[in-house]
């Protein structure tokens, strides 16, 4: 471990010099390849943070992946089952449970997750690092490395691929500071607790809330608490499946975040799961393709454009009411918001993308429009009383 390590630049190449350090003690990181920057280790700390925090409120492994100082995906350890290891590409291995929590962070949204940096709570092994191998990544941080992980990560990037250690034991002091056009900020670290005791409080006339509804709750939960806000995050089957970060309006982050949610659900459609791929196609091509087959654009763009050379042959567009029919099956869906629904049209939005269960602060002067939009589509929502932003 070192005090300081120097970076090649900040945020951006002009942006020099540029280093990370401690003022006491060292740094809690060890690069063991590569020349991770300024970005990477931001995308890097706070993802372990939350795969730190998923693991201690769930007690199984748990991954996330990092773009921008947001995650693209976050998810527990929880076993895949055939459709899902089909749209996720994951080959036929015996998958660790760290390895079904990558998996799935990685796979939720891939548009999102394309060069990303990953974050995983328990020591990287060989399944892991089987599934990191063929995506384009920036680079993992973990507690540690097996040997024969080690081996299979050293092969990307021509060797140079960004590989991080931290020490799972390192606790950080409890005031942080950042500095801003040459003005100090500081603040308590947020150190709130998010666990099953947080959604005691069920608002609407349905308070059947399952052991697995709560556990993809605390899920959406502890991503928002490390995601940029605005933010809202829909979850199911153990996996952040829609993430809407950065929005000024929280509608737009509801939107955007079930936007993706239905993506994930409408990539499980049977013509899409068989769609006819050339072989050896490019992974990204491959993703890019399925993106727009299954995105809004008029029916012909997806049928004539571009995109048929990576078909054997021409494959039939959904029509939107062959969408919104598949969507219309989805139920089952939580849903957690990092403050209040200001306007029952947020849950409008989240009936749309098959949510049946809410966990948001409230504390809105609207909170009784709000729970009556719930109690229209029978949700199960908490009021959590605890805002989430983080910056």
């Amino acid at each position: 471990m070192a005090q300081e390590l120097e970076l090649k630049y900040g945020c951006n190449p002009n942006q020099k010099p540029s280093r990370i350090y401690m003022t006491e003690g060292e740094l809690p990181i060890k690069v063991l390849n590569g020349k991770p920057g300024y970005i990477n280790f931001l995308d890097a700390l706070n993802g372990w943070q939350l795969v730190s925090e998923l693991k201690r409120a769930t007690g199984l492994p748990a991954a996330a992946s990092f773009k921008h100082v947001s995650p693209a995906g976050a998810a527990v350890g929880v076993p895949l089952d055939d459709t899902l290891k089909k749209i996720y590409f994951v080959p036929d291995i015996e998958l660790s449970p760290l390895a079904c929590a990558y998996a799935r962070a990685r796979g939720a949204d891939r548009m999102s997750s394309f060069g990303d940096w990953i974050s995983l709570s328990d020591v990287c092994d060989e399944a892991t690092a089987r599934l990191i191998k063929p995506e384009v990544s920036d680079g993992v941080i973990a507690p540690g490395y097996t040997d024969e992980a080690m081996a299979i990560l050293m092969q990307k990037r021509k060797g140079g691929y960004n590989i991080v250690q931290i020490d799972p034991d390192y606790k950080p002091e409890p005031i942080e500071r950042k500095q801003v056009f040459g003005v100090t900020f500081e603040q308590g670290r947020n150190e709130f607790v998010i666990d099953d005791a947080l959604l005691a409080n069920i608002v609407t006339k349905n308070k059947n809330l399952p052991e697995d509804a709560r556990r993809d709750l605390i899920i959406a939960l502890i991503t928002l608490k490390y995601t940029q806000s605005n933010s809202v995050c829909y979850a199911k089957g153990g996996q952040a499946i829609g993430i809407g970060a950065g929005q000024q309006s929280r509608i737009h982050c509801t939107r955007l975040a079930g936007q993706k949610a239905d993506n994930w659900l409408l990539r499980q459609h049977p013509r899409v799961l068989n769609l006819p791929f050339v072989e050896k196609i490019a992974r990204p091509d491959r993703d890019n393709t399925i993106d727009v087959f299954i995105s809004d654009e008029p029916d012909e763009v997806v049928a004539e454009g571009r995109w048929q050379k990576f078909f054997t042959e021409r494959p039939e567009p959904l029509t939107r009411e062959e969408k919104r029919a598949w969507l219309d099956q989805q139920s089952g869906v939580a849903l957690g918001s990092d403050a209040f629904f200001p306007f029952g049209d947020n849950i409008e939005r989240a009936h749309r993308s098959g949510v049946s269960y809410v966990a948001q602060p409230g504390g809105s002067i609207r909170d009784d429009n709000v729970i009556e939009a719930c109690d229209l589509y029978d949700m199960v929502m908490c009021f959590t009383g605890m805002r989430l932003f983080h910056h």
